[in-house]
């Protein structure tokens, strides 16, 4: 048997409801603002779930969606300086040392995978190999006389 892989890409594997409130986590807090307005003026159920949605998801009254954003995202740490270049050199020594690892980890992950893929294959080929050959039985159909 044969499994899928994690190969679809980024934007299909979310919905659209995903895709859309990270577009407006991109654009920050007003647009989460200008949406919800906007679903109030074209119908009104829309702006109120949008409002009901901000408060139960804490966009509306905690840090702006981008700013929380930014926190999260280690690369924008490593460019700037804390004023210690003692701790400056060890961190950006740890951040290449933990991208090497998961580089490498990636990679041993792909070639479990291969070779996870290659011995299904290996067992395909060895079963159809032990099957008996009736001529033409699989591949073509007899036509009607």
């Amino acid at each position: 048997m044969t499994t899928v892989s994690n190969a679809v890409p980024h934007h299909h594997a979310q919905g659209w409801f995903s895709r859309c409130e990270a577009w407006l986590d991109d654009k920050g807090k007003g647009a989460w603002i200008a949406a919800m307005v906007l679903g109030f003026i074209f119908f009104w159920p829309v702006g109120l779930a949008l409002l009901f949605y901000m408060i139960w998801s804490k966009k509306m009254f905690g840090y702006s969606c981008k700013s929380s954003q930014s926190r999260r995202s280690p690369a924008r740490f490593t460019h700037r300086s804390s004023g210690n270049s003692a701790f400056d050199a060890y961190r950006t020594d740890t951040l290449r040392r933990l991208e090497q690892e998961q580089h490498d980890f990636e990679a041993f992950l792909q070639r479990l995978r291969d070779a996870k893929d290659k011995a299904e294959f290996d067992q395909f080929m060895d079963e159809r190999a032990t099957q008996p050959q009736d001529e033409g039985d699989d591949t073509i159909a007899a036509k009607p006389a």
